[in-house]
């Protein structure tokens, strides 16, 4: 069964389905009544974990890899990281409801065995802001095996592209040539990823999605720390049956993990070690 958390303020009432069968990612994310998640109406890339998750509001990729397969690096039998990373479809290992002083919430682990024959604890802690109108996100990433590997993060916030209309924009300090249109980008499906650290305040990064009519004319706004998370990736698809467009606050820009080593963007994180990630959301 998910685990449920709900909230309401006086701009209206929303509630999450967290998902104990993939590390505590977000199935359901009502606002209202309204279920913004896409549900089925997502691309298929034949991995069953992967079109599980895409069907939801939030999940996470990592920490092993993001984005698509690729070899793993030294491995004698060519073997490759899974799409999207280890994580996505690993049962949590304990849950915890609630969090300091009582803030509603739920905190979980997730014990994850990685690709390259690593090990990895996903701690994370689920939060509502003490005036019910904010989510927030704590997550923190630890060697728990005995060799080194590259930690990287990507999560998708992935919304139904039909509640999306002629004015929705997508806004943030870090896009260049300023707000964009929802559907950018030529054909069915497109996606971009820019640097977010330069224009962040106080180490955190904005960028926000709508208006949206179905949410009375409110608009889905997302924060994110930018010394893990320096870049924000978005993607967008409208291909067949497929329509869905996601925020992707990401800790890597697009390229092979060839190019990422050769230009030391892949540090290892030694056995107990850990990495931090944090973000937040509302509508409003």
């Amino acid at each position: 069964m998910p685990i449920r958390i709900s909230s309401r303020d006086e701009q209206g009432a929303f509630q999450i389905l967290l998902d104990r069968q993939s590390a505590l990612d977000i199935g359901a994310f009502a606002v209202d009544g309204t279920d913004i998640s896409p549900g089925i109406a997502i691309p298929s890339d034949g991995d069953p974990r992967i079109d599980h998750a895409l069907q939801g509001f939030f999940f996470t990729c990592g920490p092993d890899h993001i984005r698509h397969p690729e070899a793993i690096e030294g491995d004698a039998e060519g073997r490759q990281f899974p799409l999207h990373g280890s994580l996505c479809g690993t049962p949590v290992s304990r849950t915890e409801m609630a969090g300091p002083n009582d803030v509603p919430g739920c905190f979980a682990e997730t014990h994850v065995e990685l690709a390259n024959g690593g090990k990895a604890l996903f701690s994370r802690r689920w939060a509502i802001s003490g005036d019910a109108s904010e989510v927030t996100l704590f997550d923190r990433v630890t060697n728990t095996g005995q060799i080194a590997f590259a930690p990287m993060l990507m999560y998708h916030m992935n919304i139904g592209g039909w509640l999306c209309g002629d004015s929705t924009l997508i806004a943030g300090a870090m896009l260049p040539d300023g707000p964009r249109a929802w559907r950018f980008g030529e054909g069915d499906s497109a996606h971009f990823c820019v640097p977010a650290s330069d224009t962040a305040t106080d180490g955190w990064a904005q960028v926000t999605l709508g208006p949206f009519e179905v949410l009375s004319g409110r608009s889905l706004q997302v924060r994110f720390r930018v010394d893990t998370l320096p870049f924000l990736q978005m993607w967008r698809c409208q291909k067949g049956d497929a329509d869905v467009v996601s925020i992707e606050p990401v800790s890597h820009r697009i390229a092979k993990r060839t190019e990422l080593a050769a230009d030391g963007d892949l540090p290892l994180l030694e056995p107990g070690a850990t990495v931090d990630y944090a973000l937040a959301f509302q509508v409003g």
